[in-house]
């Protein structure tokens, strides 16, 4: 039986090889800026980095949820 890949992480191949850069370092730039509101995370790396909003949004709730420690 294979585990798939659920949640937010199922989006993190396609967003790696669509934007080029590895997951850590979305996360560290997520943990980096001075914004903490979700949907705050989520305009920046849409405006700033040109992330789908589909992407945006499960890179900030991973990183919050890991951060939280949720």
């Amino acid at each position: 039986m294979t585990n798939t890949v659920q949640g937010p992480a199922s989006y993190f191949p396609s967003i790696e090889k669509k934007y080029g850069r590895p997951i850590a370092e979305w996360k560290s730039l997520i943990t980096a800026s001075p914004l903490t509101k979700h949907m705050e995370l989520v305009a920046w790396l849409k405006a700033e980095h040109g992330l789908g909003h589909g992407h945006a949004n499960a890179l900030v709730a991973h990183t919050l949820a890991e951060t939280s420690g949720r």
